[in-house]
C-alpha cells in the first residue's frame, strides 16, 4: 500500500456515521475527590468514580487560568479511560498544571468537568524512584478471570483455504497454525472474523443457498478446537442494493440489502445449516453478531436506521431457528452506537443477548453502566475487537510497548468484560492488502512464518498465572497507576506479573526518567522459596530488535527465522529473596513475571 493510499484509509476510517438520536443522555456528575499528585515523569490523578459512567476523560490545563483541554494519549483512538487511577506523561517535568476529570455517558458526550486540582511533573536526577508492592499471599483470595481467553480475532477465515504465498509462506496452512497455537497454548475457545458472507465463500447459488465453502472453513475451526463467532457479513453481490459500494482490498460489499426479506431468509437459512450440520448443543455455544462497525462510513453505506433495521431483522432470523441462540452487536467502532442499539431494541423488542463494540489504545471503557441504563443489565460484553492502535502498517504492532500495553488492558478488563479479543492472531491479515515484508507493523501476534511478537509473550505470561487472585497494594512514586502488579496462587507457586507502562505513545521506545525500582514484598512466603523472573521488555523477547540486529529489511530465510525465533524469546533468570521480598528494575516499557515455588530440596 502506498502512503498516499494509507493517508487516505486513516482519513476515512475516522469518519463517523450518523450520530443524531432520538433519546437524551443522563447528565452525570463530575467526579469528586479528584487528586492529582506529581511524581518523576509524570502526573497521577485519582478521583471516585461516577455511577451510570461508561469512562471518563482527563482534561488539563497549563498554568492556573489556561484553558482545560483532553489529554492525549496519542492511541488514535478515543481518549476516554474507564476507570481511575490515570498517569500523564505527557506533561513537561517542572511545569505546573491543573487537571480536571469529567463523567462520560457515551463515548461522544462528556459532562461537565470536576473542579481542578494542581500537581507539577519532577524533574528526574540521578535516584530511580521506588514502588512499593505487597502481595498478600495467604488471604483466600477470588477467581483470577482470563478476558483474553474467550475469543481472539483473525483474518477472514476464508484465508483458511488460500494456498498462495505471503513471504514464501503458505497462507491457509500458517493461518491455521497460527489458530492452532492460540487454542493449544494460551487456551483460546472462539475466533472473530469477517466476511462469512462475502463473495469467495458463494453462499448463494441461483435461486438456493450453497453453504459448502462455509462447512469446510467451520469443519477445519472446530477441528482445531475452536468455535466461529459468527460475524453476519458483508453483503453477498446477489442481494446488495449497491455493490460498488466496497471496503478493503478485497472488496467487501458494505450497502444495505435490496431486500430485507431476502437478508432474513440467508441468515435463517445459514443458522439452520449450521444447527443441521454441527447439532443445536454445539451452535447454542456460539454468538451471532450483526455486522462490523456500521457506524463507520467505510464499513456501511446506509443510514443509522437502516443498520438498525437490519438488526431487527437479523435477529429475527436467528431465533427464529431457537429462541435460545445469542444474537448482538453493534459490533461498532470506539464504543459507538451501543446505547442507539439498546435504547431502539428496547422500544421494540428486539432480543439483544450480547453488547459487542471495538475500540484501540486505551483500555475498554465499563459499557455495563449502558447496558444497566436501558434494561440490559445481564447482557454480556464483548470486545470483538481491540488493540494498541486501529492504524494498519504502524510500527507501534511489533513494539515491545504493544505487548506491556495488552497487559495493562486485560487487567482493566478482567471481571468486568466477558471477552476481550486482540485483533489479530497472524500477520497473514489483508484488509489494506498483504504483507509487504516480514516486519511491517501488522496487526498480527504472530508473524508470517510464525514468530511469537511481544503482544504474544504478553497473553503467555498472562497464561501463567494461576487460579487464584491475591490482593495486591502499590505505593510510591507511579505505583498502581504507573506500575501496576497481577498476582495469583497455585498448589505449590505464587506468579506475580508486574508492568511499567503509559498509555502514552509518543514514549513507546522508553522514556528513563520513568525507570522505577520495584519492591516486592510477600508475607507469608518461606523464605527459602525459589524465584524466577521472566522478562518482556527492549531486548528481552523483543522481535524487532532481534530482526534489527540480523539486518532484515525484507523477508528472513528459514534459517534466519529460526534465528529470529530464538533471538526473540523472553528472558528467564533465578533471583534470590531477601527474607520475604525481591528487589526487580523497571524500565518503561517492561513487563516481569515472578514465579517463586519451594525449593525442591524442602520437599
Amino acid at each position: 500500500m502506498t502512503e498516499d493510499a494509507k493517508a487516505d484509509w486513516d482519513e476515512r476510517i475516522a469518519l463517523r456515521s450518523d450520530e443524531e438520536r432520538e433519546f437524551t443522555f443522563p447528565e452525570l456528575d463530575p467526579p469528586k475527590e479528584v487528586t492529582a499528585v506529581g511524581g518523576v515523569g509524570q502526573v497521577t490523578i485519582d478521583w471516585s468514580p461516577v455511577e451510570g459512567a461508561v469512562g471518563y476523560l482527563i482534561l488539563r490545563s497549563t498554568g492556573d487560568h489556561g484553558p482545560l483541554e483532553p489529554v492525549d494519549h496519542h492511541s488514535g483512538d478515543i481518549l476516554s479511560v474507564p476507570g481511575p487511577p490515570y498517569v500523564d506523561t505527557t506533561c513537561t517535568p517542572g511545569t505546573p498544571y491543573h487537571y480536571a476529570v469529567a463523567s462520560v455517558p457515551e463515548v461522544t458526550v462528556a459532562g461537565r468537568p470536576s473542579h481542578s486540582v494542581g500537581a507539577v511533573p519532577l524533574v528526574a536526577d540521578d535516584t530511580v524512584p521506588r514502588v512499593d508492592v505487597t502481595v498478600d499471599t495467604v488471604a483466600e483470595g477470588t477467581e483470577l478471570h482470563r478476558p483474553w481467553v474467550p475469543m481472539i480475532g483473525s483474518e477472514r477465515l476464508s484465508q483458511l483455504l488460500c494456498t498462495d504465498t505471503t513471504g514464501g509462506h503458505e497462507i491457509g496452512v500458517e493461518l491455521e497454525d497460527a489458530l492452532r497455537r492460540m487454542h493449544d497454548e494460551l487456551g483460546v475457545q472462539t475466533v472473530r472474523a469477517h466476511a462469512i458472507f462475502h463473495d469467495d465463500t458463494h453462499v448463494i447459488d441461483g435461486s438456493s443457498y450453497d453453504f459448502s465453502v462455509v462447512d469446510t472453513i467451520y469443519d477445519k475451526l472446530l477441528a482445531i478446537g475452536l468455535r466461529p463467532v459468527v460475524e453476519l457479513g458483508f453483503m453477498p453481490r446477489e442481494l446488495a442494493s449497491d455493490p460498488s459500494k466496497t471496503v478493503f482490498e478485497y472488496g467487501a460489499i458494505i450497502s444495505p440489502p435490496e431486500s430485507y426479506e431476502r437478508w432474513h431468509n440467508l441468515v435463517r437459512a445459514l443458522v439452520e445449516h449450521l444447527v443441521d450440520r454441527y447439532g443445536l448443543s454445539e451452535v447454542l455455544a456460539w454468538d451471532f453478531e450483526v455486522w462490523n462497525e456500521a457506524n463507520l462510513e467505510v464499513f456501511w453505506s446506509g443510514t443509522k436506521a437502516e443498520w438498525l433495521h437490519l438488526y431487527d431483522v437479523t435477529a429475527a432470523a436467528v431465533k427464529a431457528v431457537d429462541e435460545r441462540l445469542a444474537v448482538g452487536g453493534p459490533s461498532s467502532a470506539a464504543a459507538g452506537w451501543v446505547d442507539d442499539l439498546l435504547a431502539h431494541a428496547r422500544a421494540n423488542g428486539t432480543p439483544v443477548d450480547f453488547v459487542s463494540t471495538h475500540t484501540y489504545g486505551s483500555p475498554p471503557l465499563d459499557v455495563r453502566a449502558s447496558l444497566e441504563r436501558h434494561g440490559y443489565g445481564d447482557a454480556r460484553i464483548l470486545w470483538t475487537e481491540w488493540g494498541v492502535t486501529p492504524r494498519h502498517f504502524n510500527p507501534i504492532n511489533d513494539s515491545v510497548f504493544a505487548g506491556v500495553f495488552l497487559l495493562r488492558g486485560m487487567r482493566s478488563a478482567a471481571g468486568r468484560v466477558d471477552a476481550l479479543a486482540y485483533w489479530v492472531a497472524s500477520d497473514h491479515f489483508e484488509e489494506l492488502g498483504r504483507p509487504p515484508r516480514f516486519l511491517h507493523g501488522g496487526f498480527g501476534l504472530q508473524t508470517v512464518g510464525g514468530v511469537r511478537k511481544p503482544r504474544y509473550h504478553a497473553l503467555s505470561l498472562l497464561s501463567r498465572l494461576g487460579p487464584v487472585e491475591l490482593p495486591v497494594t502499590a505505593t510510591g512514586d507511579g505505583g498502581g497507576s504507573l506500575i501496576e502488579a497481577w498476582a495469583s496462587r497455585d498448589r505449590d507457586r505464587i506468579a506475580v506479573l508486574l508492568w511499567n507502562l503509559t498509555l502514552d505513545q509518543t514514549k513507546a521506545d522508553g522514556a528513563p526518567e520513568l525507570t522505577r525500582t520495584v519492591h516486592v514484598e510477600l508475607p507469608g512466603v518461606d523464605p527459602s522459596w525459589q524465584v524466577t523472573a521472566t522478562t518482556l521488555g527492549i531486548g528481552a523477547g523483543d522481535l524487532a530488535a532481534a530482526t534489527a540486529e540480523l539486518g532484515i529489511t525484507d523477508w528472513p530465510t528459514e534459517a534466519e527465522l529460526a534465528q529470529l525465533t530464538e533471538r526473540s524469546r523472553m528472558i528467564s533468570t533465578p533471583l534470590e529473596l531477601t527474607g520475604t521480598a525481591v528487589e526487580v528494575t523497571l524500565p518503561m516499557p517492561y513487563a516481569v513475571l515472578l514465579e517463586l515455588t519451594p525449593n525442591r530440596s524442602d520437599l
